[in-house]
């Protein structure tokens, strides 16, 4: 018997809706590469988001607000 048999276990998958779209995973790509190298700190974030020219939905650069709007829209 594994422990998969026993205890309940995390499918990295079990909240998705849909596939990501290539926006999405274009998104996640650079943030994962973000805080690989610059850091975790939102300013972090928005700094290195700008700076790789990954903007917002419509076509903006990103803010604090923008961001955080982003991910909760994303379900982050």
């Amino acid at each position: 018997m594994t422990a998969t048999d026993t205890w309940p276990y995390l499918d990295r998958h079990q909240s998705r809706t849909h596939e990501p779209t290539p926006y999405e995973t274009k998104l996640a790509r650079t943030l994962e590469d973000i805080f690989t190298l610059e850091g975790h700190e939102l300013t972090d974030v928005i700094a290195g988001l700008n700076a790789r020219q990954v903007r917002t939905p419509d076509g903006a650069p990103w803010t604090e607000d923008t961001f955080r709007a982003e991910m909760k829209r994303l379900g982050a």
